[in-house]
């Protein structure tokens, strides 16, 4: 992937304004992130035997320590209007950012930890709450919070056990391997599909 396709740094502000930044994307662009959000192909959760392992594992561990589960993804944008994504350890594939919600931590408490932990990353102002999804591809019992915010980044995120890859995006220069959920997301915000209820 060439430095023009994924730049991992960040300069400016951006306003936080709930609307999806202009990243030049054409309607050409939007409408070929809605056409390839509705290929058909299995989660990333499912995948491959170890994906699919991992997860059962720590759905199969919140059962019994949570009930219900509840996680954030952030759709996190800079002022270029370019999304920020990463690659797992774990589960193949390109993502949001985002993570579990633990007892007696709100919302914007795990938004905040998810984004500083995967990214490198601070939130500017106030972020948009988008929708809540039921993460059923996944688990019966899951469901994800999406939220809309504008980030700056402290350093270039580095790899680590978690993290392989992670970096800004423009719209029309998405990674290879990004998961059909999160090109769904980004046809959602852009307008150019309905918002599901199903992640």
């Amino acid at each position: 992937m060439s430095k023009s396709e994924h730049d991992r740094s960040i300069t400016g502000r951006g306003n936080g304004s709930q609307a999806l930044p202009d990243s030049g994307a054409t309607p050409d662009t939007a409408q070929s992130l809605e056409e390839q959000g509705n290929r058909a192909e299995p989660p990333p959760e499912k995948r491959n035997w170890r994906a699919s392992l991992v997860t059962w594992l720590v759905h199969t561990w919140s059962a019994f320590t949570r009930g219900m589960t509840l996680g954030v993804r952030a759709a996190a944008f800079d002022e270029a209007g370019r999304v920020f994504l990463v690659r797992h350890s774990y589960v193949p594939g390109w993502h949001m950012p985002g993570g579990g919600v633990e007892h007696g931590e709100t919302l914007l408490e795990a938004l905040a930890k998810e984004l500083s932990e995967e990214g490198n990353l601070e939130i500017i102002g106030a972020p948009d709450l988008v929708t809540i999804y039921f993460n059923r591809p996944t688990s019966r019992r899951d469901h994800v919070v999406l939220y809309r915010c504008t980030v700056t980044q402290s350093a270039p995120k580095q790899a680590d056990r978690e993290i392989l890859e992670a970096g800004f995006f423009a719209l029309d220069q998405l990674p290879e391997g990004i998961t059909r959920a999160t090109r769904r997301r980004l046809a959602e915000l852009a307008g150019d599909t309905p918002f599901s209820e199903i992640w």
